[in-house]
């Protein structure tokens, strides 16, 4: 018997053929202020590395968008889809949590705080309403393949899932498979997706551990982990140079396969007509 018989030699390349493979990352731009300015790229200048802006999250990435309840998840990931449609390019958003037609309402709403007429992305953003049939939220090969036809019909190059908790919420032991099986339908189909899930209140607020345990944050290429403080005390609110009674949001990465990346925590930002905006890193406020 040989003693190479049995190797898979499809499944072995070298580096150089991988590359050749591989997609150009770049910046994709989010339509969420302060945040594109947090993720790098290296480049060589006169022959040194030098770090550069990315100008957005980095292309084909599979972003796991984490925190507890009201802290600006669905808002970012609706600036998000707003801006890419904007833009002219497809985007389909998974509603597992709200109907789609309440999801419309949203983005319809964020499309005017950002400035942006909704007849615009009406025809770019497509809804996958998971909330609203059982049979897309139970059965996960229904929900790929409805995807993969979406992605198809409507050359889709976003996917956001708001949120991937909804998935498994009943069955925490198979958070790891769900992920898994949607992490590898991205890349697959090459798309740039974020997926939010949710924290439980009695977890580390700025953790990256969602419902379901590290399942997702250990699977995806990149965390993004939001967090709220209701400040108490006196000594919080000089910290953090706001009045007793007053939430304080926090933004962090958690960290990025694809590239560089701020690693600091910065304050977070909503404003009064709903949108999202990352402030400086704590301490230089």
């Amino acid at each position: 018997m040989s003693e190479h018989q049995g190797a898979f030699e499809e499944g072995l390349y070298s580096m150089g053929e991988a590359l050749k493979r591989a997609p150009q990352i770049r910046g994709i731009p989010t339509g969420v202020e302060g945040l594109d300015e947090l993720f790098f790229k290296t480049e060589f200048v006169e022959g040194k590395p030098r770090k550069v802006p990315l100008g957005g999250i980095p292309s084909y990435a599979v972003i796991n968008l984490t925190g507890v309840s009201d802290t600006g998840k669905s808002l970012m990931v609706e600036q998000f889809a707003v801006k890419r449609a904007s833009e002219g390019e497809g985007v389909l958003f998974v509603t597992v949590e709200s109907p789609a037609t309440f999801v419309s309402v949203s983005l319809k709403e964020r499309a005017k705080a950002m400035g942006i007429e909704p007849s615009k992305v009406e025809e770019r953003v497509f809804l996958v309403d998971v909330a609203s049939y059982n049979k897309l939220r139970e059965n996960l090969p229904d929900l790929l393949n409805t995807l993969a036809y979406a992605i198809k019909k409507f050359k889709v190059r976003y996917t956001l899932i708001d949120s991937i908790t909804g998935l498994y919420e009943a069955k925490e032991m198979m958070a790891r498979t769900v992920v898994r099986q949607l992490f590898n339908f991205m890349k697959k189909w090459y798309q740039t997706a974020i997926f939010v899930s949710q924290k439980r209140s009695g977890h580390e607020d700025l953790s990256a551990e969602a419902a379901g345990g590290y399942a997702i944050s250990h699977i995806v290429d990149c965390t993004i982990v939001l967090a709220k403080e209701l400040i108490l005390s006196r000594s919080l609110a000089n910290l953090y140079k706001v009045e007793v009674g007053d939430v304080v949001r926090l933004f962090r990465i958690d960290g990025c396969r694809l590239c560089g990346h701020d690693t600091r925590t910065h304050l977070m930002f909503i404003t009064e007509t709903g949108l999202v905006k990352v402030g400086p890193p704590l301490g230089k406020r």
